[in-house]
């Protein structure tokens, strides 16, 4: 059992979990950006960011979910709430973050707006976050034109570049929310004027209705209750979450208006009604005063409230937003400040800010530093702040474009129209990527563990629920193209969690686990019937996530005709496999029927194991025993078959499938290991792969990997080469070795060129913001890490390595995972300076006290310095980093990644400290 007191955050997830008490009811599940999405795109061709555009966004509603600034709604996200503000100058109301498009920016679509997530629980009872607001006018124009001007060769132009920061003329607007009860949310919005001089401020928390009365539904109604001369109310009343009052002290006005389109502005046809989605921006920033209902009805209001801050001066807006009429004063003969005076007010979100300390405090390992504690607990508030409702009816969304469902195959996602969500899911960047993606939601949920279980299932289940799966076994892949193709981490990502939630509440979730096993196993078989392509245990799978990492477009028709044999998706196979075969022994301690199981997921390994390794002909095998690595193989129509010979993320994944399985197995299941010793004596070939050496540690562990310990060393010679792959911020996706020797072929006179990129791609391949030719990656490090832990506990001590390569410095594996952990979480920590490398060049992180404790989560990072690449709020699997520091803080064990590491329990020797 946990040794953890159960403090007032347990204490609530307990109860919600138990009872059902509705503390995850309110979040942060209003998305950074709706606007571009494809559930948003209606438009013939499939142009998501030109249908609806930012522009566009403040007047056209959307159909299928909200955006908004440190944003709040119901799970069903029916009713939002949201910080608006105006700085006197903008030619808009700043309603919703801004950003390049894919086509706009020279290296992809980018958030060009600095705000940070600071806090959060898991149950969303105390939330934080930080915006910072320019007191220039916002630079729209000229962020859009100078980075579509921009080459792929050049940075990236930043709200920081422009000077409208310059002289700190910005305010600092720090949200926070926390929660009286499960329904009853307070919101303190403080502005701090960090400017010279004295500045304008109008804050405007707005609360509004999703548009679903379009689709036939209710219309539901916000209207101001008057009688209260201490506070502005409002009364908000829907069909399905029935009555809400909100309540704000010192507010000036209520500006109300609809949630619905401005056709005369965006097409030229008259209105049904004045009062339209950008009725507030109209009135607030040109001062059209018939744009507002002057009646004090409507599906929007706006909570109109102007500061003036002096230099470094602040205020404080307060805000409440509940279910119960006492404390609106409705049932309270209309005194709403006894329950809503400012003390009280106060109280009550330092009482949550107290016990969101003390929360964190229970999690994290005593001998972390404060620097190493600020990370993780930034790192897990955005992975918090990440989760967002996801609304999306394909079949309904087709009938949109005019299309039978049933017959959609030239519509995107035409082959997905049974797929309905109406769901709460963890995503990658609410920016940037606002939509789910299914290998980096198994590493959300894998993260989302170590503080919310309960959520941390829900996540793995959803995407193999009957609503999304496709009949045919297939997982979505992400909303771009549901049919694409991402790695299948869910089995491993499935056991974690389940062992994760044993080593915490001493019991793990065995329906939880048996449900998942038979529908990962229906998946499992969709993979082996399609990703096959000769039935020769040998997978393709296309890019697999990796995007731009070969050659070619792995996801598009090869221009030499043919396949790829590809190293990584049949690694990923064998992975799959082990992680199966580790589900079916735990579910085999109370039914012995999934020993048949168990073993089907061993054999499926061992003809893996085969198929890698055979040498039949001098380019069958894809090992090169002269370089010592794993290379695709390039099948050619005319039978013949070629090594893809670069050095990257591809050929190291083989490494990955490495899994420990216990002695005790053998002794629980003795028939297995007779079941298993006629196999590979019935297959000589099996036998000639899972040699003794292979397959058993000295510890009298089962090791079930790709290669022997001889290729082990030889793998390991180029991981841990820092003129390779080793960087001082983590393992590379691509060898450095390609600097100077990069790889070329010439197919048809055309040459392909495959060179070691650290920063930024070069090249438009999917679109460019995404890039594996060099840049660090959370996810695959964490799979070596996870690798090298297993197979120290299989090899102990006696194994050791040089790490670096070169260096005479003789490291056990467990050493080596360790030195890769420290080089990741460097990336956040500061130098002497104060300098952290994931912000690169930007000093005002280091030198201005106001930015120096804020940290980015980007989504990759430069392979040479660090610097945080790519989305730059991307707290979706770089959340991972979150992980590392309690890893390997003072002992080896519990380990998250390693399944077989929590035997381990060796203290660091000071000289390793």
């Amino acid at each position: 059992m946990s040794d953890l007191a159960p403090d007032a955050e347990r204490r609530r997830l307990l109860e919600a979990d138990a009872t059902g008490a509705p503390w995850r009811r309110w979040g942060p599940y209003l998305s950074d950006r709706q606007w571009g999405t494809v559930r948003e795109d209606y438009s013939a061709g499939g142009d998501a960011w030109g249908y609806v555009s930012h522009d566009q966004a403040r007047s056209r509603a959307y159909r299928w979910g909200e955006d908004g600034i440190a944003g709040i709604s119901d799970d069903g996200q029916h009713l939002c709430l949201a910080v608006a503000m105006w700085n006197g100058r903008d030619p808009i109301l700043k309603e919703r973050f801004f950003g390049v498009t894919n086509a706009e920016g020279n290296h992809g679509e980018d958030v060009k707006e600095y705000y940070f997530f600071q806090d959060n629980t898991p149950t969303h009872s105390y939330m934080r976050m930080l915006y910072k607001y320019p007191q220039r006018a916002f630079p729209y124009d000229d962020l859009a034109a100078t980075n579509r001007a921009r080459g792929r060769h050049e940075f990236e132009y930043e709200l920081l570049d422009t000077g409208v920061l310059a002289d700190s003329r910005y305010f600092d607007v720090v949200v926070e929310y926390a929660k009286a009860a499960p329904e009853d949310v307070l919101l303190r919005i403080t502005a701090y004027n960090r400017g010279p001089e004295e500045a304008e401020l109008r804050l405007l928390p707005t609360l509004w209705f999703r548009n679903t009365w379009n689709d036939g539904s209710a219309r539901p109604q916000l209207r101001e209750v008057t009688g209260f001369p201490d506070a502005t109310v409002v009364a908000a009343t829907h069909e399905r979450i029935g009555d809400r009052w909100l309540l704000c002290l010192g507010a000036e006005r209520l500006l109300f208006t609809d949630n619905d389109t401005n056709t005369e502005r965006l097409f030229g046809t008259p209105n049904a009604s004045p009062y339209v989605k950008d009725g507030v921006d109209a009135y607030v920033v040109r001062g059209c005063t018939g744009a507002v209902n002057p009646h004090g009805t409507g599906t929007k209001v706006a909570v109109d409230i102007p500061l003036l801050l002096p230099p470094g001066g602040s205020s404080t807006v307060r805000v409440r937003l509940t279910d119960d009429p006492a404390e609106a004063g409705i049932a309270a003969v209309r005194a709403p400040t006894a329950g809503f005076s400012t003390a009280a007010f106060d109280r009550i979100v330092e009482r949550r800010h107290a016990e969101a300390d003390e929360f964190y405090a229970g999690l994290l390992a005593p001998e972390l530093g404060d620097a190493e504690r600020s990370v993780v607990r930034q790192a897990l508030a955005g992975m918090l702040w990440s989760k967002q409702y996801f609304g999306y009816d394909v079949e309904r969304w087709l009938t949109g474009h005019g299309v039978d469902a049933l017959d959609a195959r030239d519509v995107r996602n035409g082959d997905w129209f049974h797929l309905v969500s109406d769901d709460i899911i963890a995503m990658p960047d609410t920016w940037e990527y606002p939509w789910f993606a299914a290998w980096d939601l198994a590493f959300h949920a894998v993260v989302l563990g170590l503080v919310d279980v309960t959520f941390a299932k829900h996540q793995l289940n959803l995407l193999l629920s009957r609503r999304f799966m496709h009949p045919n076994g297939q997982i979505p892949a992400y909303e771009w193209n549901f049919g694409d193709v991402n790695p299948p981490v869910h089995a491993w990502a499935t056991y974690l969690v389940y062992e994760l939630e044993k080593a915490t509440t001493g019991r793990g979730d065995r329906a939880w686990l048996e449900t998942a096993f038979h529908k990962l196993a229906k998946n499992f078989t969709w993979w082996v019937n399609r990703k096959d392509v000769d039935g020769r245990n040998v997978f393709q799978g296309g890019f697999l996530g990796l995007d731009n990492i070969g050659v070619f477009d792995r996801s598009a028709p090869l221009p030499t005709g043919g396949h790829l044999d590809q190293a990584d998706g049949t690694a990923w196979m064998a992975f799959y496999s082990q992680n199966m075969l580790q589900i079916a022994l735990e579910l085999a301690a109370e039914d012995r029927t999934y020993l048949e199981q168990a073993l089907t997921f061993f054999e499926h390994f061992a003809w893996i194991a085969v198929a890698v390794n055979r040498s039949v002909g001098k380019a069958e095998s894809m090992w090169d025993e002269e370089d010592g690595f794993f290379y695709d193989l390039l099948r050619l129509p005319d039978g013949s078959a070629t090594r893809m010979r670069v050095r990257s993320m591809v050929g190291l994944l083989p490494l990955a499938a490495a899994t420990v399985f216990s002695p005790r197995i053998t002794e629980r299941y003795p028939e297995l290991l007779e079941e298993v010793r006629a196999f590979v004596a019935r297959h000589p070939s099996v036998g000639s792969v899972l040699t003794p050496g292979r397959f058993k540690g000295e510890r009298g562990h089962h090791v079930l990997a790709l290669f022997d310990e001889q290729r082990l060393r030889r793998i390991l010679a180029h991981l841990l080469d820092e003129d390779e792959f080793l960087s001082p911020y983590g393992i590379r996706s691509l060898s450095r070795h390609h600097a100077e020797h990069p790889y070329c072929l010439e197919v048809d006179g055309r040459r392909y060129r495959v060179s070691y990129l650290p920063a930024e791609s070069d090249t438009a391949m999917f679109g460019g913001n995404s890039n594996w030719r060099g840049p660090v990656w959370f996810p695959m490090n964490a799979l070596m890490i996870r690798a090298l832990l297993n197979l120290y506990v299989a090899y102990g001590d006696r194994f050791t390595v040089e790490c670096p390569t070169g260096s005479g410095r003789e490291l056990t594996l467990f050493e080596v995972a360790r030195e890769i952990s420290d080089r990741l979480t460097r990336i956040f920590l500061p130098d002497a300076g104060g300098h952290r490398p994931c912000h690169g060049g930007q000093s005002v992180f280091a030198e201005d006290r106001h930015w120096r404790d804020l940290v980015t989560f980007s989504e990759y990072f430069h392979g040479d310095n660090g610097a945080g690449l790519g989305a730059s709020h991307q707290t979706g699997w770089t959340g991972l980093v979150a992980v590392f520091p309690n890893l390997f803080a003072g002992l080896t064990g519990p380990a998250l990644l390693a399944e077989g590491l929590p035997g381990v329990r060796r203290k660091r020797t000071p000289q390793e400290s």
